[in-house]
């Protein structure tokens, strides 16, 4: 028999690469490109070697957990083709009003028990503007940030006003989820009821109201390997602190819902080229990781995720959090995550010198 010669030109291109990241360098577009383009199983594990050791040097052992709470689910506005709430698409999804602070509190009390370090209100609406839903919404996260020892979070939607995210700051919010969900050339095959500039210009609000950045996207949409380099080139341009890597879970009855699934191996060398992109990040993963990880799921931080999101997701299940707290104890990670501040994390320019807003507006073009 006669085995296949191993490309050593290739391990030694990583092991550059992998080096330059760790002692504080950064990795260029092009050589971005180059590791999503990797194809030999051999490759990619050498890939996901390097992303693990760029994770280790940057975050230690300790692991990130977030969980979410639908306080508003069903019938929004907005027609992303990947999303069971849409009122566009019928789903069979459930559908209620802004919820009373019980079921919120009761969420948090939940994490707490379990060591979560972040609670995230959700709501399905294209956004929040002034008026007595922002008075209501501010009422829940004051609640949250006096009654539980987690961090409140917040996604919901599109903001239009600088004083908007400055009432949220008021009221005590210190992160806020805002998925570019991928790049810009692909934005539109997944919604047209708003724009990625919309997007933008809503973290750009954020930033400026002093409110930390949770914005990652999805994969799987049939978006090209390019498209999810230019998503996470964009994150770094905006200054993301948490990066939620989604992986498309097919929904019957919406337009996605026959996406075939993306391979595990795909998806673990999707999360190690973000480590490469995004190394001091917090790199979650979130939504579909457990229908299209399976028995996989542990190597995710082997490629590199710092953060994993627990409990139930809007409309579909995880598996249970416990099952979760046992996986991160038999690979030695720690979940008591304390940096709400994100002190670890420094900002990143460009390397063309521009600031962060500037930036943002070409990525991905």
């Amino acid at each position: 028999m006669i085995g296949k010669l191993v490309d050593g030109s290739t391990r030694e291109k990583l092991k550059e690469f992998g080096e330059r990241v760790v002692n504080g360098g950064s990795i260029s577009r092009e050589e971005a490109n180059w590791l999503f383009a990797l194809e030999d199983t051999a490759d990619i594990f050498d890939l996901l070697s390097w992303a693990n050791r760029i994770r280790e040097h940057y975050k230690g052992n300790k692991i990130h957990l977030c969980s979410i709470v639908n306080a508003k689910a069903g019938a929004c506005s907005e027609n992303c083709s990947f999303c069971a709430q849409s009122a566009f698409h019928q789903t069979g999804s459930p559908r209620y009003g802004f919820v009373d602070p019980e079921p919120v509190l009761e969420a948090a009390e939940e994490a707490n028990k379990h060591g979560v370090t972040a609670v995230g209100l959700v709501a399905a609406w294209k956004g929040l503007n002034e008026g007595p839903m922002l008075d209501e919404v501010c009422d829940r996260i004051r609640d949250l940030k006096k009654t539980t020892k987690t961090r409140p979070d917040a996604s919901l939607g599109i903001i239009k006003s600088q004083k908007v995210a400055d009432r949220l700051k008021e009221a005590g919010l210190e992160c806020y989820g805002h998925n570019l969900e991928t790049s810009r050339r692909f934005f539109p095959s997944q919604c047209t009821t708003h724009t990625y500039e919309d997007r933008i210009e809503t973290i750009g609000y954020l930033k400026k109201a002093g409110i930390k950045i949770c914005s990652g996207g999805i994969i799987g949409m049939g978006e090209t390997r390019q498209d999810r380099c230019d998503l996470a080139f964009a994150l770094k341009e905006v200054g993301a602190n948490v990066v939620p890597i989604n992986i498309l879970n097919p929904i019957p009855g919406t337009p996605f819902a026959d996406k075939p699934k993306l391979p595990p191996m795909e998806i673990l060398k999707t999360i190690a080229c973000f480590r490469f992109i995004l190394p001091k990040k917090e790199i979650m993963i979130a939504g579909g990781r457990t229908v299209n990880l399976r028995d996989m799921q542990s190597m995710i931080f082997m490629a590199g995720a710092s953060a994993l999101m627990v409990g139930n997701y809007l409309t579909t299940l995880n598996q249970p959090v416990e099952k979760d707290l046992q996986m991160l104890k038999d690979l030695g990670l720690d979940p008591s995550w304390d940096k709400h501040d994100f002190v670890d994390q420094e900002d990143e320019t460009s390397a063309c010198g521009c600031s962060q807003a500037e930036t943002a507006k070409t990525a991905a073009v």
